[in-house]
């Protein structure tokens, strides 16, 4: 049997310079100590042990929770950054993938959320969707990110893939609390193994000054038209102003205000028969509203290989 015995020694005698002892050559109330740890490091790996096999043996498969059930503390960012960055040709896919492996878990454990991260059809942009949980904290968890490890690391490298400037960022937050955007559960590599999927819409309305409640009135009729062609609404946001960039290395686009609808879509043919007659027709409507500035921007968006924002499976019952 193991005697068990213990020798303190204050953090501060600890230097650099202290020796190192071979087991066999150590002073003996060094190996008395060396025998203690041991015993009990086995000692705590079997109590280790027998609580994680204990508790796979009360969790059958069919039991463990459903994926949605594990977000339930990721809520309330309805401060939120819908970022667009123009990627040279031929370098999209790549940046993506640095993208998904280095940047939503990091971004996520500085107190943020990663919603979505796509590719933009029709154009060789990256788009992102990123939320905070008040404006003040925008400032925190972006410094947080940006004097970070991962992005010290990463950042020569990614940003050689970025534009110069990148000011296509309009900040925004829910027209009401019932329109934010969900967290929905992270991609499993799993039960998901080829990714993400579905297709991701999102209507761009530049509203005339003073008018964003009384256009969103008038547009959640064709709203209704899009979730009843199938798409799963994801949110409906409005420009957030702000007279003070709180991280001003970071602008975003100050000529608002603008409405931004989204949805997700389960495949293109959903797009194509389904949602596309719809819009258009809603288009002429919009084209004739004296409360817009401009046409409406289409972006179709197809999710990264690890975006939040997809369509789920539960969704095709």
């Amino acid at each position: 049997m193991h005697k068990l015995c213990f020798r303190f020694i204050p953090p501060a005698s600890f230097t650099a310079t202290q020796p190192y002892f071979p087991r066999e050559h150590a002073p003996s109330g060094l190996k008395c100590k060396r025998q203690g740890r041991s015993l009990l490091t086995a000692l705590l790996g079997m109590v280790i042990g027998l609580s994680v096999t204990a508790g796979f043996a009360q969790t059958p498969p069919s039991k463990v929770a459903a994926p949605a059930d594990n977000v339930t503390h990721l809520q309330n960012f309805p401060v939120i950054e819908f970022r667009r960055y123009p990627i040279p040709t031929g370098e999209r896919t790549q940046f993506a993938k640095y993208f998904d492996d280095y940047f939503p878990m990091a971004f996520e454990q500085s107190g943020a959320i990663a919603f979505g991260q796509f590719l933009e059809r029709g154009d060789n942009n990256f788009t992102w969707i990123r939320g905070f949980h008040t404006y003040n904290d925008r400032a925190v968890d972006e410094a947080a990110f940006y004097y970070g490890p991962v992005w010290q690391e990463v950042r020569n490298r990614i940003n050689a893939m970025l534009p110069g400037e990148d000011d296509n960022v309009l900040l925004l937050h829910p027209l009401h609390p019932g329109t934010a955007i969900p967290v929905l559960p992270i991609v499993d590599p799993v039960r998901e193994p080829h990714g993400a999927t579905g297709v991701v819409v999102a209507q761009i309305f530049a509203v005339k000054k003073d008018q964003i409640r009384v256009f969103a009135r008038q547009a959640a009729n064709v709203f209704a038209r899009y979730r009843t062609a199938g798409a799963h609404q994801a949110g409906i946001l409005v420009t957030l102003d702000e007279p003070i960039n709180n991280f001003p290395i970071l602008p975003f686009r100050t000529d608002g205000p603008y409405l931004v609808w989204l949805g997700i879509l389960k495949n293109n043919r959903m797009l194509e028969t389904k949602f596309e007659p719809v819009q258009k027709t809603a288009l002429r409507q919009f084209s004739a509203d004296s409360l817009l500035r401009k046409a409406p921007e289409l972006l179709i968006l197809d999710p990264t290989h690890r975006s939040r924002l997809r369509w789920l499976s539960q969704w095709n019952r």
